[in-house]
């Protein structure tokens, strides 16, 4: 794993083991040469995880949409800044510059883009890892569902296993490292190796 894209809030939540995980979390990718994908904000816990990353030494790579930069919103201290067109074009861009996804806590935006990217391996878009930082539970109810639909019949069984779930950032980190992709699927997309 080369870049990892990060989804997170533009927000800190109401609790400070948010911020610490994503703060940790950015320390621990500089310290495992592994650089930050994110979506390019200076607030929350997005300019939490990037300042993190920067300060210990790692790169962190941004894609903002241009109408939320121009809000002066966008991270102005990035190893590097792509301004793009739209939302699409930034998830885009951030699943090609990434070779792994973490979501930590968010509200819509990150479901949307967590769930989005799901369904893209789901479809034999990518064949990335993916993994939800389940701070202080944060995603219970979330992997409860997706544990529910699996029991129902909507997410095939082996779909589940495409979301590594961990606590603590360095676990989940060595889960997505070490994961292995499904051997018998055919791949609609481009062979990332």
């Amino acid at each position: 794993m080369k870049r990892v894209c990060v989804f997170c809030g533009s927000s800190l939540g109401r609790d400070p083991s948010y911020r610490r995980a994503a703060e940790g979390l950015g320390r621990l990718l500089a310290e495992s040469g592994v650089g930050l994908v994110f979506g390019g904000g200076s607030v929350g816990l997005m300019g939490a995880l990037a300042d993190a990353t920067l300060a210990a030494g790692g790169t962190a790579i941004g894609v903002i949409p241009r109408g939320l930069a121009a809000r002066e919103i966008a991270h102005r201290g990035l190893t590097e800044l792509w301004v793009v067109s739209s939302m699409h074009e930034r998830k885009a861009q951030m699943a090609r510059l990434a070779d792994a996804f973490i979501a930590l806590p968010g509200g819509f935006g990150t479901l949307e883009e967590l769930l989005e990217i799901v369904t893209w391996a789901q479809l034999g878009i990518h064949r990335k890892p993916i993994g939800l930082l389940n701070v202080a539970g944060y995603y219970d109810a979330l992997v409860a569902l997706v544990d529910r639909a699996a029991v129902d019949g909507f997410i095939p069984t082996e779909n589940r296993a495409l979301v590594v779930v961990e606590g603590e950032p360095r676990a989940l980190l060595e889960r997505l490292a070490a994961y292995e992709r499904p051997p018998s699927r055919e791949w609609i997309g481009p062979d990332e190796s």
